[in-house]
C-alpha cells in the first residue's frame, strides 16, 4: 500500500467516525423535564353539570417542540442544550390543562379532542408565549408564559367568551431546574385562570348544578 493511499484511507475513516458522532443515539442524551397540574382554586367556584373538550393548543414553529425554548434578545429564539420536555409543548399544556380541570372537582367531564365524549363547549387555545428569557444582565431568566382561550359552545360552535392569560416569573437561581420551577410556578398561574374563567364565563351559567 502507497502512503498516499494510505493517508486517504486514514482521513475515510476520521470523516466516517465524525459523521457518526452526529446520528441519532449519539452522545449525551438531554435530561427530560416535566411540569404539574395546577389542584388549588378558589372554593367558591361553581360546579357545573356540562362535559368539556380541550383541543391541543396551536403554537408556533419555535414553540411547537419538545425543546425548551430561551430568548437571549427580542427577535432570537434559541434552546437549553441537552434539555428536553417529557412531550411536544402544546401536547404537555394540553395534559396539564385537562388534569387541572379534574382537579378542580367543579366539573362533570373533561377530556381531549380524540375522545368520543359528547361536548357541550370546547376550549380552544394558542399558546402565544412560552420560553424563559434573559431580559436583565447578571440576573436568572425570567419565564414567559402567555395563553389565549376561546370557549365554544356546541354544536352551534358559537365563541361565548375569549381570555388571554399572560405571566411571568423569574428563577430563583440560573440552573436548570430552578428555571423549570419557575416555568412550573408561571404556567400553573395561567392555568389557574384559565380554569376559573372558563367556569364562570358567561353563557356557561345556565347549565350549573349546586355545590
Amino acid at each position: 500500500m502507497t502512503v498516499p493511499f494510505m493517508r486517504l484511507a486514514l482521513v475515510a475513516a476520521l470523516a466516517l467516525v465524525t459523521a457518526s458522532c452526529g446520528l441519532p443515539g449519539g452522545g449525551e442524551p438531554p435530561q427530560l423535564y416535566t411540569l404539574t397540574p395546577k389542584s388549588t382554586f378558589e372554593p367558591s367556584l361553581p360546579r357545573v353539570d356540562w362535559q368539556l373538550v380541550i383541543e391541543r393548543p396551536v403554537a408556533s414553529a419555535g414553540i411547537n417542540t419538545q425543546r425548551i425554548a430561551v430568548q437571549r434578545s427580542p427577535v432570537t429564539l434559541d434552546y437549553f442544550a441537552r434539555a428536553s420536555w417529557t412531550d411536544q409543548a402544546p401536547a404537555l399544556v394540553q395534559t396539564l390543562l385537562i388534569e387541572s380541570f379534574e382537579n378542580s372537582g367543579k366539573i362533570r367531564a373533561v377530556t381531549r379532542e380524540s375522545s368520543q365524549l359528547r361536548a357541550d363547549y370546547i376550549l380552544q387555545t394558542e399558546l402565544r408565549e412560552f420560553q424563559a428569557e434573559y431580559d436583565k444582565l447578571g440576573q436568572p431568566p425570567q419565564v414567559h408564559v402567555r395563553l389565549n382561550g376561546k370557549l365554544i359552545r356546541m354544536p352551534d360552535r358559537t365563541i361565548i367568551a375569549n381570555l388571554t392569560a399572560d405571566r411571568v416569573g423569574r428563577a430563583e437561581k440560573p440552573d436548570m431546574e430552578n428555571i423549570i420551577l419557575a416555568f412550573d410556578e408561571t404556567l400553573g398561574k395561567v392555568m389557574k385562570q384559565i380554569v376559573e374563567w372558563a367556569l364562570v364565563a358567561p353563557g356557561t351559567t345556565g347549565r350549573p348544578t349546586r355545590n
